[in-house]
């Protein structure tokens, strides 16, 4: 028989036991019932939602000192690094109101099991996967969306009483965030909660019923309780698998994406060489000028804003057309790296990164994030730059 309340599921199939403890991961009533039901209940396994990668950053103060940040820029993962710098940033801001850091729930786990001396497991899928099939199942109206909703909770201000973390585990707050969130973006609904359900379900099974072990349990964020125990009884009975190695794959875009990547490039080619059959070269120049103004300008204007070095504005300006003709490449590649190059990242940058990220200040003050801030506002300026030219070379060759 399988039981359940606001914080635990208990699983039972054939002689196996699989406990579900849903925590909040800034709460501290979660941090003491973690560990209390694992020392309790004595299991011979546990598994806990983390993947090896965050468990690193979180227990080791030096994780951070490996990134280079050039070589993020320069493979295209800048905008993945803000991504998980906002998401760790919250975290930390809500956790630090309450003197709690982020996942300790996770740690107090890994503690008791240790303690007992049974093993241990991570049982969620590595971050970047996530963030990057998050990112390519967005289009562009929704990776906006997104964005926005990342940029607004770097800078909130908002504080959490600890009564209403710990309302957070409760079923009607979770169902009506959830619903929240797949009306705002289906799609990133999906990567989060709906992919990683199944992912969860499917490692914690492999631990229990695999391994052989009678007693398991699985330590997760509160919101995935539900889902975890529909798909862990859909495996259990035969009627889903629990292979999830495509969960674990992220494709590149498809044949749609690559063309839409170069709809601009040749909507601007095209008004400038349509310029020159209908007016004549000084048109066509004129045109050529102007657009390498706007899109140059407004990708310095946003480097200048995250007060960058002025060789990393002068590359802004010169890179955002190159970038443009050329979408494999972003102007942020130009600017950043010259950023890096002339404002080296220091190890006491890597070792405050996440903290660093919670205000405007300590964005301009960390090297490293400065760094993804000229990126970040040179991207931004100098997309703009392009959607703004074209009206503006459309209105010239319609009046040539």
């Amino acid at each position: 028989m399988n039981e359940s309340n606001d914080t635990r599921i208990n699983l039972r199939f054939d002689g196996q036991e699989i406990i579900l403890i849903g925590t909040a991961h800034i709460s501290r009533e979660s941090i003491d019932e973690v560990r209390e039901v694992i020392l309790r209940e004595k299991p011979e396994a546990v598994c806990v939602e983390l993947d090896a990668g965050r468990f690193e950053s979180m227990t080791r103060k030096d994780s951070w000192a490996k990134l280079d940040i050039i070589k993020v820029i320069r493979e295209g993962k800048g905008f993945l690094l803000i991504a998980n710098l906002v998401l760790s940033s919250f975290q930390y801001r809500l956790g630090d109101n309450l003197g709690i850091k982020p996942g300790e729930e996770m740690h107090a786990a890994i503690d008791a099991a240790s303690e007992l001396g049974v093993p241990y497991t991570f049982c969620d899928r590595e971050v970047q996967q996530t963030l990057r099939r998050a990112w390519s199942k967005c289009g562009l109206w929704s990776k906006c969306k997104l964005l926005a909703g990342l940029l607004s909770s770097a800078f909130t201000t908002e504080k959490l009483s600890e009564a209403e973390i710990e309302n957070l585990k409760k079923q009607s707050e979770l169902d009506g965030m959830m619903k929240e969130l797949a009306d705002y973006l289906p799609p990133v609904k999906e990567t989060l909660i709906d992919e990683r359900d199944r992912y969860l379900a499917a490692r914690i099974w492999r631990n229990a019923a695999r391994d052989g072990n009678r007693k398991t349990v699985a330590v997760v964020g509160a919101g995935h309780l539900d889902g975890l125990k529909t798909h862990i009884e859909n495996i259990a009975s035969g009627a889903e698998s629990d292979d999830v190695s495509e969960l674990e794959k992220v494709y590149p875009p498809g044949a749609g994406g690559k063309i839409a990547a170069w709809i601009v490039p040749a909507v601007i080619v095209a008004i400038i060489a349509a310029g020159f059959f209908r007016a004549g070269a000084n048109v066509s120049l004129d045109m050529l000028l102007r657009w390498v103004l706007w899109n140059g300008s407004l990708a310095a204007a946003g480097a200048l804003i995250a007060l960058a070095h002025p060789l990393a504005i002068l590359a802004s300006f010169i890179g955002a057309p190159v970038a443009t003709l050329s979408p494999v490449i972003g102007v942020g590649l130009f600017s950043g790296v010259v950023q890096a190059v002339m404002r080296r990242p220091r190890i006491a940058d890597a070792e405050t990164l996440t903290e660093s990220f919670v205000s405007l200040k300590g964005i301009y003050k960390n090297r490293i994030t400065h760094i993804l801030l000229v990126f970040f506002l040179s991207s931004v300026g100098g997309m703009i730059g392009n959607f703004v030219s074209i009206p503006s070379l459309a209105g010239i060759l319609i009046n040539s």
